[in-house]
């Protein structure tokens, strides 16, 4: 694979070989970010665990201290007082059964979470074929299945993010922006790593960080020292 010539100088700066404190990995990452957009920066975790295996799946929720960088649109399946609810906690839009044409038939994916209340997990369950590949399909365990549609809304819109393995085991999530300070990316890393390693669960054996890159949209991967996140 041909790579451009700013990729190229970037994957200079870093050694292949090493792994890196997350400080200076970070710092790294921020330095080899030089698209003329406001790269994402990212976690690529490889966790130690067999996913097909019910009780060794990892999937949550967690909401980073300086959120994403981006704006996250929310959409709130909701009826009655919680539709109120969500509209005042400043869902982006909210309906119910009158949604399901809109996204089944016009195509209509103009969000990024979807939250529900659980009387409506029926309504939504409908959907599962063209939320579930999506990875859009509201889930208890991310909090988004939920009667609180007020702390759903404000978290998502906080920051909230959600993990959960790859069929490779691995995890992939934003972390923030390349504009963000060092300070904000290392308090949100050490937020996210902090969520993943409680989550690890009771079933998995070995060692459970198997390895941790983090690399912006168009840079290079820089590896992170594994045996002094926990």
């Amino acid at each position: 694979m041909k790579r451009g010539k700013k990729y190229v100088e970037s994957a200079k700066l870093i050694d292949r070989s090493v792994q890196y404190d997350a400080g200076e990995a970070i710092g790294l990452v921020k330095k080899a970010a030089v698209a003329k957009f406001d790269e994402t920066i990212e976690a690529h975790i490889r966790l130690g665990v067999d996913s097909r295996h019910a009780d060794q799946q990892v999937r949550g929720a967690v909401v980073l201290p300086h959120g994403t960088g981006k704006t996250v649109r929310v959409l709130v399946f909701a009826k009655g007082d919680k539709a109120a609810e969500a509209e005042a906690a400043g869902a982006d839009y909210v309906g119910a059964e009158d949604l399901i044409p809109k996204i089944q038939k016009d195509n209509w994916f103009e969000f990024d979470v979807v939250v529900a209340t659980p009387d409506m997990m029926g309504v939504v369950g409908r959907l599962g074929r063209v939320l579930g590949p999506k990875g859009l399909m509201p889930n208890p365990k991310a909090g988004t299945v939920t009667m609180d549609v007020t702390k759903a809304v404000k978290d998502i819109k906080a920051g909230k993010i959600e993990y959960r393995l790859d069929k490779t085991n691995i995890i992939h999530v934003p972390m923030g922006k390349a504009s963000f300070t060092e300070e904000q990316l290392a308090d949100n890393f050490q937020t996210l790593m902090g969520a993943i390693i409680k989550a690890k669960p009771a079933a998995a054996k070995g060692q459970y960080l198997r390895s941790v890159t983090i690399a912006s949209t168009m840079g290079p991967g820089v590896k992170v020292n594994t045996a002094k996140l926990g």
